[in-house]
């Protein structure tokens, strides 16, 4: 077999030198003919795990994804790497998809993609055993178990097919997302032996986990979206009405933002997920409908708005941050009526008991690592069965050193209202109360009467309710679920009533910029060049480059073709096709920064000559003070005096433009009145707006002309 060519194959079409953990070893497993599973994070090349054995091996991979999204980007991405690639699912007409496969037969692809529900058809898979199939790649095998957290029926006909096929494909099963259960199951239903089976781990190093817990979770994810308005996000929200709603408040704020959700037409959705990801709106708010494999490779932050019910749903949607190794963000803005909402869901989706009492546990997993003081990414590598991982050092526990501040007090105001309230309300009527407020519903029960009502009403309700829903976060309030939710003091609040115990709430969580981020002029030039070549070719622009790559041409500065191939993710194919129009915007850019530093230079040969000759070499050049002053960071009477100086030391200046001729007559005037001898006098003769500076080229101009 032609092992040896991988990694030249690698360099040729992908434009890396070296692969990343795992993938030459599965690849290797591949094309010795072994049925292989690859267990990797999100982001971790597991596409190149059969891209690569595609062109090794003779025929068509057959890939199945349940991706169509994402079978339209891979397919575009291969086009243009140079590797001929085609997709077969429901978006095609049914003369589309015979053309494809007709086209197949005839050997024009390496690659077809398919959706696992054409499996379901006898007369497509009639069609795929007269075809030459060395392969069959399993994308998103979590699908296959019961107990992964997308199971898909139409995953069980793949072991079906693999029987059927005349070419005795070899399979590769691969997956980001899958507990040691999962793994089992998927190594079992497609033959996987365990030696094997490859996982490289589950940690995302360029990823940075953060929770926020009892702050106003709208206003951060405002405020977190202006702050990083020139990047590329995604907001999850648990319910369209919640989509809806921040999505229309970003849109208030002028963000370019777009949405996603099952309330819409497929036309709508389509054309949103288009827009996002060409790089016409930098963010979008989503139900977990989104971005299902989205491959877009430049999204710098995904914030999860509410809850996710699982830790496998989680991790999937947070890793569609940093796809392109550059340093992202993943946030959960934690509210505990959350995980209601996500019990009402479970109910609502999941009849079969056995798998409800799962999903619960699940969800009580996820709360888990919300109110976790340890390492978030520890805890998710543990959830995963990676027991050797470490804290990471990055994420909001590790890095947190914000002040806390003593709030037993406040705290015992609010149980103690809950109290006298008879624990039958919830946070909205409970603030309230607190903060004194005149509703018809608090007098309706008397409540204006407690000697709780208006304790604290130098608080806004709304901070208030937010204070509120600190406690339940760390356990002092009970939220119990019916058919709307009720506060109870709980074991860990009546210890704080009955002063066992104190209470500290630490800092609001500030907002930051994705601090990596390069803003650089070249960058930006990069960015709208590529955009402008994906514009005219049809395909996201990072199809074309991804950042990366990008910031490896800006950190490069390549000359000359052999250079541009140098670049991290530039293959022969795209070096042919777009490395002239990189090339001299990179050439302009280095020719622009040289004369910047010429002038710099320049500048600072001048600031070795005494200042008010320089002054007097710009003004005699043709800058006016007000110029001269701003370009060298002087104050304006400092460049004033310089040209007085220049008068002094015999220097020709030319005044005529300092004075107006209405401005000579009232200083003359004053002179008359107060006499030539001191300044003071004649400028409190003189209207506020003539300056010292004026009197004195005056005084010049008079001297010169008696001379």
């Amino acid at each position: 077999m032609n092992i040896f060519h991988a990694k030249n194959y690698l360099k040729e079409y992908f434009g890396y030198e070296n692969f990343r953990p795992g993938q030459d070893e599965i690849i290797q497993s591949v094309v010795f003919g072994n049925n292989t599973a690859g267990i990797m994070p999100t982001g971790g090349g597991k596409s190149i795990c059969y891209q690569i054995p595609a062109l090794l091996l003779e025929g068509i991979t057959l890939v199945v994804s349940p991706l169509i999204s994402l079978m339209k980007d891979q397919v575009d991405a291969l086009n243009q790497t140079g590797i001929a690639a085609t997709f077969i699912n429901s978006s095609l007409t049914q003369g589309e998809i015979e053309r494809r496969l007709s086209e197949a037969e005839l050997g024009v692809y390496k690659l077809i993609y398919i959706a696992p529900e054409r499996l379901e058809s006898p007369y497509f898979v009639k069609y795929l055993k007269d075809l030459p199939i060395p392969l069959v790649a399993v994308d998103e095998a979590h699908c296959i178990s019961q107990w992964g957290h997308d199971f898909r029926p139409s995953y069980l006909k793949i072991s079906d097919l693999l029987k059927e096929l005349p070419s005795n494909p070899v399979v590769l099963a691969l997956t980001a997302t899958a507990t040691p259960q999962v793994q089992n199951d998927i190594c079992s239903s497609l033959e996987v032996e365990e030696e094997n089976t490859y996982i490289t781990g589950f940690s995302r190093e360029n990823l940075s986990f953060k929770v926020i817990k009892g702050q106003d979770r709208s206003q951060y994810a405002q405020n977190y979206v202006k702050t990083n308005e020139d990047e590329s996000g995604i907001i999850y929200a648990a319910t369209r009405k919640e989509v809806d709603s921040l999505y229309n408040k970003l849109k208030r704020q002028g963000v370019s933002v777009g949405k996603y959700h099952g309330g819409m037409s497929d036309i709508e959705r389509n054309e949103m997920q288009e827009e996002f990801l060409k790089d016409n709106i930098q963010v979008i708010v989503a139900t977990n409908a989104f971005g299902m494999g989205i491959n877009k490779s430049n999204v710098r932050y995904v914030l999860h708005y509410q809850l996710p019910k699982n830790m496998e749903s989680y991790y999937q949607e947070a890793g569609r941050a940093g796809r392109d190794g550059g340093e992202s963000e993943c946030i959960v803005l934690y509210s505990p009526q959350d995980v209601q909402i996500q019990r009402f869901l479970i109910s609502q989706n999941t009849q079969d008991p056995a798998r409800h009492t799962q999903e619960l546990l699940k969800l009580r997993q996820m709360v888990d690592y919300c109110h976790t003081e340890g390492c978030l990414q520890e805890y998710i590598l543990h959830y995963f069965g990676d027991e050797n991982a470490e804290p990471c050092g990055k994420c909001s526990n590790c890095t947190d050193d914000r002040q806390a501040v003593e709030v037993t007090r406040e705290t015992q105001m609010v149980l103690s209202c809950m109290i006298r309230m008879g624990e039958r309300f919830g946070n909205s009527l409970v603030s309230q109360v607190l903060a004194g407020s005149r509703n018809k519903k608090i007098k309706e029960f008397g409540f204006e009467k407690l000697s709780t009502y208006g304790l604290m009403k130098e608080q806004k309700q709304k901070d208030i309710s937010h204070f509120i829903d600190f406690l339940i976060s760390e356990d002092y309030i009970t939220v119990v679920s019916g058919t709307f939710p009720v506060l109870k003091v709980s074991q860990r609040g009546k210890n704080v009533l009955q002063g066992k115990e104190t209470v500290m709430r630490k800092e609001t969580m500030k907002v930051e910029k994705v601090v990596h981020q390069e803003n650089d002029e070249l960058f930006q030039t990069l960015r709208a060049i590529r955009k402008e070549l994906a514009d005219s070719e049809g395909v996201p622009p990072f199809v074309i480059f991804s950042d990366e790559t990008l910031r490896d041409m800006g950190r490069k500065l390549p000359t000359d073709s052999a250079g541009f191939l140098e670049v991290k993710g530039v293959g022969s194919h795209k070096n042919e096709k777009y490395g002239s129009r990189f090339l001299q915007a990179i050439a302009e850019h280095r020719k622009a920064d040289e004369t910047k530093e010429e002038k710099i230079e320049t500048s600072n040969k001048k600031e070795e000559e005494p200042s008010y000759l320089v002054t007097y070499q710009l003004f005699s050049e043709g800058s006016d003070l007000e110029e001269i002053a701003k370009e060298r960071s002087l104050s304006l009477t400092t460049v004033q005096n310089h040209i007085l100086q220049s008068i002094e030391e015999g220097m020709a200046v030319n005044t005529s433009n300092f004075l107006t001729d209405e401005e000579r007559r009232a200083i003359e005037l004053a002179i008359e009145k107060a006499g030539p001898e001191k300044l003071k006098p004649i400028k409190e003769e003189l209207p506020e707006e003539i300056s010292y500076f004026q009197i004195k080229i005056f005084l010049h101009e008079k001297v010169m002309a008696v001379k």
